[in-house]
């Protein structure tokens, strides 16, 4: 038993304290209170003078599946072999060694959601999980989380460029609506079977990997970053009648009213970058309020290794400079990141019941001074400034 005691507590449930105690039992959080308290008989963190926070939530990088030192031996982000594959699953590919991982304790980033990159029209299944854990097993919190898929210039350059298809958007959207058919035929088949009505269709990962998406249990998350690229993930989105995320979403702000009358959630990032190709021609740090205004549900990502993962929080303050509000800020890389990956009863905010991951800082979370001085995952400390000497753990 555990409390963190005296901090400012920032609960992302509403309600803040300036002086509280979080309360932590079995791994799980069991209460949120005003006022420093000690309970006999438990291990008290002194938290006075700190900030006092629900873990950090990345909702989209390439963490141990894009590591940043082995970047030939460690890239296995896509299978550039064939543009469809939505039977690849990240969580094979993942490496928990991967010094990501480190620095994302030392950033206050308790929670990923890693997937393969864009080469691919489709390129696999995404998983969410812990930045530590007893191995990869324990780290993860759902697998799938969502179904990675591309639009725009990245599967052209990886197969325009090789005379194979897509070399245009428009059969990278023919290739997608194809596989989707195809999936559908594939679950009216297999219920027909169950019927009676004719023999089942053989085993296929790839259709299978599909119907999740179509059956609703999953969403298509799709990178689009110009919008015309997000419109044409709407249509098919609207065509198939399944759940959307667009990720990078970087001229969002363009067709915020679309993706506001459709429900389309969003998954925004990297800030921190530049024009660094033709689809950023139109970033802003205006995007998160604009979607903000229009009601959008969105998250802010870093990509990383595009941003290292540490810098979510830092991320999420530039936002603030491009006018979202700060409370809003941190709701989009805790409990509106939470929502958005069905992951809110477990994660995201400090509220009897939810997953103890807490983090405490020295400062406010977008003052760039500010430290992370302690990191709890499931009720362990699995970070101390004062163990490791420094975020980088120099000594």
């Amino acid at each position: 038993m555990i409390a963190i005691s005296g901090g400012r507590v920032l609960t992302m449930t509403g309600k803040n304290y300036e002086a509280g105690t979080v309360l932590v039992e079995n791994g799980k959080i069991s209460g949120v209170v005003e006022g420093v308290k000690e309970p006999e008989g438990w291990e008290i963190i002194d938290a006075r003078g700190m900030v006092v926070m629900p873990g950090l939530i990345d909702a989209h990088c390439h963490l141990g599946i894009v590591e940043e030192i082995y970047r030939e031996e460690g890239d296995d982000g896509n299978e550039v072999t064939d543009p469809v594959t939505p039977h690849l699953r990240a969580i094979d590919g993942i490496n928990p060694e991967d010094l990501g991982f480190r620095d994302a304790l030392a950033g206050g980033v308790t929670t990923v959601v890693v997937g393969p990159g864009s080469a691919n029209v489709i390129g696999g299944e995404m998983v969410a999980m812990k930045t530590w854990g007893a191995g990869l097993e324990d780290m993860i919190i759902k697998c799938p989380v969502g179904l990675k898929a591309a639009l725009g210039e990245n599967p052209k350059r990886n197969y325009g460029g090789r005379k194979k298809t897509p070399m245009t958007r428009m059969a990278s959207a023919a290739l997608l609506r194809e596989a989707l058919a195809r999936a559908c035929d594939y679950m009216r088949k297999t219920a027909e079977a169950s019927e009676g009505k004719g023999s089942p269709p053989d085993r296929d990962l790839k259709m299978e990997a599909l119907a999740r998406v179509l059956s609703g249990e999953i969403p298509l998350r799709v990178h689009a970053h110009r919008a015309d690229d997000i419109m044409t993930a709407l249509r098919i989105a609207g065509e198939f009648k399944i759940g959307l995320v667009v990720e990078h979403c970087t001229e969002g702000y363009k067709v915020a009213g679309e993706l506001a009358r459709n429900g389309v959630k969003a998954v925004i990032g990297p800030v921190i970058t530049n024009r660094a190709k033709v689809e950023l021609k139109g970033i802003s740090l205006e995007t998160a309020r604009v979607l903000a205004d229009a009601g959008v549900d969105f998250a802010i990502m870093t990509d990383h290794p595009v941003v290292p993962v540490q810098y979510l929080g830092i991320s999420a303050g530039l936002a603030v400079r491009g006018g979202l509000d700060e409370e809003k800020a941190l709701r989009v890389v805790t409990s509106d990141a939470a929502k958005i990956l069905g992951l809110d009863h477990r994660i995201g905010s400090l509220a009897p019941g939810k997953d103890a991951d807490v983090v405490i800082l020295d400062g406010h979370p977008f003052d760039v001074r500010s430290r992370v001085v302690r990191v709890l995952i499931s009720g362990r400390t699995v970070f101390d400034i004062r163990e490791n000497g420094s975020e980088s753990g120099i000594k």
